[in-house]
């Protein structure tokens, strides 16, 4: 009996200690709201001015407003497709009519599978909470935001009917391409006003708001079509069509409007930029949250890279005798990164935007030939003791391959010179030599270099590395050359400088960091050779043309010729080409001859480089206080004697405890 009393003591105990600790969490949750709702903003009055709020602007180096993103042109309900209320309704929130601003069932399923199912995330967004989000709170990315939107979106249903929300959601939310609201997005996609999509139609526009960049069918045809698919199915689900109605839609090509090309950025940089920016805070506050974007492009090298690249795929097609406008015409990039800091200066992806949005300066991976030696000859110097006076010999080379074929390895010219200094061979770009060099240090090292310098593409660890026969982007060759143009140092590349939020508050500021990768007086060593290229090497048609500022570079061209580069750079400024057909066809000129970097990338930097830099001051690069020059032999490796006649005579730089060459005794 005593045993039963004490326990219904204790029953009685933990009751009344529950109703404390419930009543003690009702006055904190009180308290919390209370707080955070003095937070919240004031709604407008009527609601459809929320569609009134800043659009997202983005300003060139100099101040000009390059894009504004969220135009908007708002209608009323009665002016929309009831087929596109309908899909949008079922794809985003099919019980918008039932609830009160949450959807608690789907917010208790979100739960369990957020808490219970391992590495899943499940959104209960209704339309209601969408639309506070799109508007308040954009940067945080808390539990804290979180429940100001469901706060927010309380506020909206108590003060707003059904219609007057729906009419503010449609009106304001993103589709891609340039289009904010459904008016602006059916007349981009379609050439129609909201009120005549037809359900296929209709199904696909209301399935781009969850991703616009990844649905965008200007880009992405297949996806936008899989989404559409599931935007129809979920329609035939909760009663808005019939399982055949949605079938036959499934069935149906879409034809777009392909005359409102201005609604796109018609810019590769902005695409580019955009993309960096919905990387770093998400597409709701790159095309809802009314921000100021700063960034790095300098306009008059944008026009001047667009201009080169033209006139170089003119003078290209030429070469090749393409004439015909219906002929597949070859392709190039440009991009230009200031050396100081790593701001993007100009990036162009392709010879025009508007027939082809493919951005071949950062996605188009292309092997880089010979452009790929100077990580090679850095390497050598550092891990084997060589110089550029060091002698090896030109010659057949025959390197096995476990497990396969062995490699042999030829120049360009099937020619085989023997002896020579290691300047003349990257001058001439001797792909023997090379490969006796990766040979002896391994291809893991050549890699290494390369990816500390900032190749981020995979790199296979194969002998062949060391002529550039791995995938790589012209954006990441210009950043990696930045770190020889600094003697060792990298700044990573940013396309903006500074972001502002709608109130003029700076939520990032980019601070240059500087990190010191590579030995200055080695990398000094390899770009006094890839200046030689210059002078005298695959790349001097740079200086026929009347560029003569002191720079270094390395010109690249593939076995296949299907890729032709140049990427160089002056002491301030870096730049790489890329050339080639998108479907890597071969490079050949009228006479049937294989059309080399050095014929065609290297005038094409050229002609951008003699525009960029002509107001800026010349400059060399400075050289290491532990260098000192020497005249050496070619051939020889040694200083050359008075009464020698030494065939050709390089002046080449040694680090102060180097010596030419072991002379012989008399």
């Amino acid at each position: 009996m005593r045993l039963v009393l004490r326990f219904i003591k204790l029953i009685r105990f933990c009751l009344f200690s529950g109703l404390i600790i419930v009543s003690l969490s009702c006055l904190s949750g009180m308290f919390l709201v209370f707080h955070i709702t003095k937070e919240l903003p004031k709604l407008p009055s009527p609601l459809s001015r929320i569609i009134e709020t800043p659009q997202t602007q983005i300003f060139a180096s100099n101040g000009q407003v390059l894009i504004t993103l969220g135009v908007r042109k708002t209608i009323p309900l009665n002016m929309v497709s009831q087929n596109f209320i309908n899909a949008i309704l079922a794809i985003e929130d099919h019980r918008f009519f039932e609830h009160h601003g949450i959807n608690k069932l789907r917010t208790l399923k979100a739960l369990y599978i957020t808490l219970f199912k391992s590495g899943k995330v499940q959104g209960a967004s209704t339309i209601t909470q969408q639309l506070a989000k799109n508007l308040f709170f954009s940067f945080e990315k808390t539990y804290r935001r979180k429940f100001k939107e469901l706060l927010v979106a309380l506020q909206i249903e108590t003060s707003n009917t059904k219609q007057e929300i729906l009419h503010a959601y449609i009106n304001q939310i993103h589709f891609g391409a340039g289009a904010q609201g459904i008016e602006k997005a059916s007349r981009v996609f379609f050439g129609k006003p909201a009120l005549d999509l037809t359900l296929p139609e209709a199904a696909l526009l209301a399935g781009l708001p969850k991703s616009p960049t990844n649905y965008n069918p200007y880009r992405h045809l297949d996806l936008a079509l899989k989404r559409r698919e599931l935007v129809l199915k979920r329609m035939a689900q909760v009663g808005f069509i019939s399982d055949l109605e949605a079938r036959q839609a499934m069935l149906s090509k879409p034809k777009f409007h392909h005359e409102k090309s201005d609604s796109r950025t018609g810019s590769y940089f902005l695409d580019a930029l955009i993309n960096d920016l919905i990387q770093k805070y998400g597409e709701d506050v790159v095309y809802h949250g009314g921000i100021k974007v700063f960034a790095t492009i300098d306009t008059r090298l944008q026009s001047y890279a667009r201009q080169s690249l033209k006139k170089g795929l003119e003078r290209l097609d030429i070469m090749m005798g393409i004439k015909d406008e219906d002929t597949e015409h070859p392709q190039g990039a440009l991009v230009a990164i200031d050396t100081g800091s790593g701001a993007v200066k100009t990036l162009v992806g392709g010879r025009d935007y508007y027939k082809s949005e493919f951005n071949r300066a950062i996605r188009s991976h292309r092997q880089v030939g010979s452009g790929f030696k100077p990580f090679l000859y850095y390497t050598a110097f550092k891990t084997l003791g060589f110089h550029p006076g060091t002698i090896m010999t030109d010659k057949p080379v025959i390197i096995p391959i476990k497990g396969t074929t062995d490699w042999e390895p030829e120049n360009f010219n099937k020619i085989f010179l023997g002896d020579m200094i290691l300047k003349k061979a990257l001058t001439n770009s001797v792909n023997t030599i090379a490969a006796q060099i990766v040979e002896k240090i391994g291809p893991k090292a050549v890699n290494k270099t390369a990816k500390t310098c900032g190749i981020i593409s995979p790199l296979k660890d194969v002998y062949s590395v060391a002529l550039g026969t791995s995938n790589v982007t012209p954006f990441e060759m210009a950043s990696a050359y930045t770190v020889f143009a600094n003697l060792g140092v990298m700044h990573k590349p940013f396309f903006f400088w500074r972001v502002e939020d709608a109130f003029g508050r700076v939520v990032f500021e980019h601070i240059v960091r500087e990190k010191r990768v590579l030995d200055p007086a080695t990398t000094y060593q390899v770009v006094d050779m890839m200046k030689s290229v210059i002078e005298r090497g695959s790349a001097r048609s740079i200086r026929h043309l009347g560029f003569n500022r002191p720079a270094a570079g390395k010109t690249g061209t593939t076995d296949s010729y299907n890729d032709a580069w140049f990427t160089g750079f002056t002491p301030t400024l870096c730049a790489s080409v890329w050339t080639g057909f998108d479907k890597r066809r071969k490079l050949i000129d009228v006479n049937k001859a294989g059309i080399t970097g050095g014929k065609i990338a290297a005038p094409i930097w050229a002609d951008f480089m003699k525009n960029a830099l002509k107001s800026d001051p010349e400059r060399d690069f400075p050289i290491p206080d532990n260098i000192r020059f020497e005249d050496v032999d070619t051939t020889t490796g040694c200083n050359p004697k008075e009464e020698s006649q030494a065939l050709e005579v390089l002046k080449v730089p040694l680090k102060s405890d180097q010596v030419l060459c072991v002379e012989e005794e008399e």
